[in-house]
């Protein structure tokens, strides 16, 4: 007779959890469930599940990481602002070859919600369609598009200014520009800090005002307060985060940012 298999005690499972289980794990943690990290990806519920049971999910860290970052950030929760944030961030499927399409994600994009009344109903207008408003946005610069002044990341901004939202934002510069050590909470406190490293040997971190921690409110840069320090700078977002990091002594003087995006909220 077949002996019955042995099953693992379990106590190393977790430890042995590939990042995007564990990044999934955390959205669980904040109130997520899979269908919604699903939907979130794009992809189906049954996909997550296989992070977990199969080890899958090496394409999507990166866009989880972002909405990981964004929700400890106090940013919006709302599935088509997360997706939205995503979307940039999730890697093509590969062909029957194993090559990845020659697709280029969007440098910016922007979501929207429906306006509801006291009770919660959808508002409507004249032509009795729902009535939306602006809701997130987001944006990226690299180099060369940040030498040029950075124009696609203004309108986040101004969106975010205009609704009296809150502003994040993610650098990569030289890894030995950086003040902080990697992770310090005096680096960026209140948000995960496991920073990305690149090997280029740069590294990306990400801010907002958040010191109080995940939670307790005081989330995000005031976009107003953000907005006049932009205008301060003539209108170059790069310009201004960079003089932003140098003076609140994150960078040394001097370093030149490589990518910058820029997220917005209400």
């Amino acid at each position: 007779m077949t002996p019955p298999r042995r099953r693992g005690t379990g106590g190393g499972r977790r430890a042995q959890r590939n990042e995007a289980a564990r990044l999934t794990e955390q959205l669980m943690d904040a109130g997520f469930n899979k269908r919604q990290v699903g939907e979130i990806l794009g992809r189906n519920p049954s996909l997550v599940s296989q992070f977990f049971s199969k080890n899958k999910g090496a394409a999507f860290t990166e866009a989880l990481r972002a909405v990981v970052q964004e929700v400890q950030a106090g940013g919006p929760r709302d599935i088509a602002s997360l997706k939205a944030l995503a979307a940039g961030y999730v890697q093509p499927r590969v062909n029957r070859d194993g090559y990845k399409a020659r697709v280029r994600g969007k440098d910016r994009r922007r979501a929207e919600k429906t306006v509801k009344d006291r009770r919660g109903r959808p508002v409507l207008g004249a032509d009795g369609k729902p009535v939306k408003t602006w809701a997130s946005s987001l944006a990226k610069a690299g180099r060369q598009h940040i030498a040029s002044g950075a124009s696609r990341l203004r309108p986040v901004v101004e969106d975010a200014a205009a609704a009296g939202g809150k502003i994040a934002f993610t650098v990569r510069a030289p890894k030995g520009s950086f003040l902080h050590d990697a992770g310090s909470s005096k680096d960026s406190p209140g948000l995960r800090r496991n920073v990305v490293q690149r090997r280029d040997g740069s590294e990306e971190r990400a801010y907002a005002d958040n010191t109080g921690g995940p939670g307790m409110g005081n989330e995000g840069f005031d976009a107003q307060e953000f907005k006049a320090m932009v205008d301060a700078a003539g209108g170059d977002v790069a310009a201004a985060v960079q003089g932003w990091l140098i003076d609140n002594e994150r960078i040394r003087p001097g370093t030149q940012i490589s990518h910058l995006e820029i997220r917005g909220w209400s």
